[in-house]
């Protein structure tokens, strides 16, 4: 039967081809991105692909099959394919531009293209006196209405602001195409019985095969570009969340330093146009600020929270930095020439943050205490101002004065601090601190993979205090050596206790503060620990925590060369949200990220960041790394990162973190 295999045969059997290769890419695409749109796309192709290969099995049978009843399916399936080709074709590019369509809306449209191609097939299909009627209804009908759409496409796409070269060639496409049905639509109504009518279908066949071929091309440079801006986004915004606080959007606590000490030095250098200005330094306390997340909840403080740093940097005094320090606590920093300009922007200050905060119609009133010192007059440098200020906001705070200037003798501050200090020791000596172990379920053997140490202050006057109530004091007073070295002998005794009473061993990860890879004791101090407790070094993990910018990455890549050498393992915690993620991830020949809780809360539902912790999986593979995911607190960000090739996650949905006693039995299990 091969002289069947006529040129138009050939042509059809060619773009099937075609087209299953591209459902294939399609595929793969919708695999790895997990994107909605590209399943829309996968469709489109779909119902493209099955109408060319009817017309290719039509044509090649056309010869040995009559039955009127073939006819009718075939004309039946070439309708439906057109129709829904076109809808997802449109469908999935206003998913793409995050424009939802509604799911009854789908449905809708499709029962209807349903229902519009069996009466446009039925209708007069059997009545040889109206072929003229039923020809309008099967050729003009649906070529005037897929020539509409493709017009209503290339509109919305016109009208978007952001057109990349793939937008841009789809617009070109949409009207060219588009043109194509409704003039074609037109000339078979109106020409339909003149004998060059017959002559302009086999053009349109070849017409059409190309084009449908160019928007594969189309829609695949889409897809292409989408990935790489959505990587490119996902550097931004690990650079951006480096410099500034990931809930707030304001300057973290090294940055303000920076670019207050960088104005310092202009301002003393006089770079400035007027060498009369000074610098007022604010540090501003929410009161009271626990009170509203246990009132209104989490979501409604990390509102007020980004509300108060959009209030401050809006603020009329055009303040020179703007950055969050803690939990609720704020740098504002501006220039003055009067005195007077002093007390008015405290005034200002404290407006703002008592105008009333309106979310979700629930209306929040706080109120703040300021402390404020002035640069030259109080100190000439970003840490002192930065000291003298804190000693202001606690006099403040301590008197319930709403603001306070720094005065000479202000040592309350370091007063209590040396009270810290010397309540941290006895707490290290008496041992009152306690370790609470976090469960990592490792996603490819469905096994526990090891747990993280977090410490807990038994106190014994105010109970249990979480790590938040005495760790930023510990870091002021520089005792952070002291405590790692702490921490890390009670992980040892921990793990050597487990193998003694169960002959189990888990490997337990331990924070280390970054700046502690400097420190040139680190590497034999662990040494002498896996001597003293007899411990396989495979069992200690270290985490790099970024509370301190790293300064010297030659040491730190030193320390942590010998540490593998032993056979430790060293990851970076809470990747994406401190200081220098990316540039310890380049520079560092460390062995696993744990990703910050922060890109995982909504992984299951926002296409941005399931595509920027994609792409962090992605890179950190590419670059040998293993991948552990914080903060997985629902089945649903489970699956996503399981499909997404995460290697173990830890966060509630595995379990809370648990005192020892309810840890061991997950070792008294067989």
């Amino acid at each position: 039967m091969i002289e069947y295999i006529t040129p138009t045969v050939f042509l059809f059997s060619t773009q099937v081809l075609v087209c299953l290769i591209l459902l294939f890419i399609f595929y793969i695409y919708c695999q790895s991105l997990s994107h909605q749109y590209v399943q829309y796309w996968l469709i489109s192709i779909s119902a493209l692909s099955f109408s060319y290969f009817v017309k290719a099995y039509t044509a090649y049978f056309n010869t040995t099959l009559s039955l009127e009843l073939w006819h009718i399916v075939t004309e039946f399936c070439l309708h439906l394919c057109q129709y829904l080709f076109v809808i997802f074709l449109i469908v999935g590019v206003l998913h793409a531009k995050n424009k939802i369509v509604d799911s009854k809306f789908k449905w809708g449209s499709t029962f209807l293209v349903i229902a519009l191609s069996m009466i446009s097939t039925l209708l007069f299909s059997s009545d040889t006196t109206h072929t003229f009627h039923h020809f309008y209804l099967s050729v003009s009908l649906p070529s005037f209405i897929s020539g509409c759409a493709l017009f209503a496409l290339a509109s919305y796409l016109l009208m978007d602001k952001k057109r990349y070269f793939a937008t841009r060639m789809l617009i070109v496409f949409s009207i060219v195409f588009g043109f194509r049905f409704l003039i074609y639509s037109f000339i078979s109504i109106v020409a339909l019985t003149e004998p060059w009518f017959r002559q302009l279908e086999p053009f349109l066949i070849y017409f059409d095969a190309a084009a449908h071929v160019i928007l594969g091309f189309i829609l695949l440079m889409w897809m292409q570009g989408a990935e790489s801006s959505a990587a490119l986004s996902a550097i931004n915004r690990a650079k951006y969340l480096g410099k500034h606080d990931s809930l707030t959007g304001a300057l973290n606590r090294e940055q303000v330093m920076a670019k207050l000490e960088g104005r310092i030095k202009e301002i003393s250098q006089g770079s400035t146009k007027n060498n009369n200005l000074n610098l007022a330094i604010f540090l501003i306390d929410i009161k009271q600020f626990k009170f509203i997340n246990d009132t209104y909840g989490l979501k409604v403080g990390d509102y007020v929270l980004g509300e108060i740093a959009k209030r401050l940097n809006d603020s009329v005094f055009i303040p020179q930095a703007v950055g969050r320090l803690s939990g609720d606590s704020f740098m504002y920093v501006i220039e003055f020439e009067s005195a007077s300009h002093i007390s008015s922007a405290c005034a200002h200050i404290h407006e703002l943050i008592e105008r009333r905060f309106i979310y979700e119609h629930q209306e929040i009133t706080i109120q703040c205490s300021v402390g404020y010192c002035c640069y030259p007059e109080d100190a000439n440098n970003a840490e002192e101002l930065l000291q003298k200020s804190n000693l202001a906001l606690h006099h403040a705070e301590t008197n319930n004065f709403t603001s306070v200037a720094f005065q000479e003798g202000m040592q309350v501050k370091g007063r209590h601090l040396q009270l810290m200090k010397k309540n941290l020791k006895a707490a290290m000596k008496n041992d009152e601190f306690i370790l609470y172990y976090q469960p990592q379920l490792n996603l490819f053997k469905n096994k526990l993979e090891g747990v993280e140490a977090l410490v807990r202050w038994q106190h014994p006057e105010k109970g249990l205090l979480m790590p938040s109530e005495f760790l930023p004091e510990l870091e002021t007073l520089g005792m952070h050596s002291q405590f790692d070295n702490y921490i890390l002998i009670k992980a040892c005794q921990a793990c050597e206790r487990w193998y003694k009473t169960y002959k189990r061993r888990v490997a337990i990860a331990v924070n280390i503060t970054a700046v502690e890879f400097q420190n040139e004791n680190l590497v034999p101090t662990i040494q002498a620990l896996l001597r003293q407790y007899n411990l396989p070094s495979k069992y200690i993990e270290l985490e790099i925590t970024e509370n301190v910018v790293m300064t010297d990455i030659g040491i730190a890549m030193d320390s942590i060369v010998k540490l593998q050498s032993m056979g430790i393992k060293v990851s970076i915690d809470d990747f994406g949200t401190g200081y220098s993620s990316l540039a310890y991830l380049r520079d560092l020949p460390i062995d696993k990220i744990k990703i910050d809780r922060s890109f995982i809360a909504e992984v299951a539902s926002n296409d941005s960041d399931l595509t920027i912790v994609k792409s962090m999986i992605d890179l950190s593979h590419g670059l040998g790394k293993r991948v552990l995911a914080e903060g997985v607190e629902t089945i649903d960000q489970l699956n996503v990162l399981r499909k997404l090739g995460c290697d173990a996650v830890q966060g509630y949905y595995i379990n809370h973190p648990l005192p020892e006693d309810k840890l061991v039995r997950y070792l008294e299990k067989k």
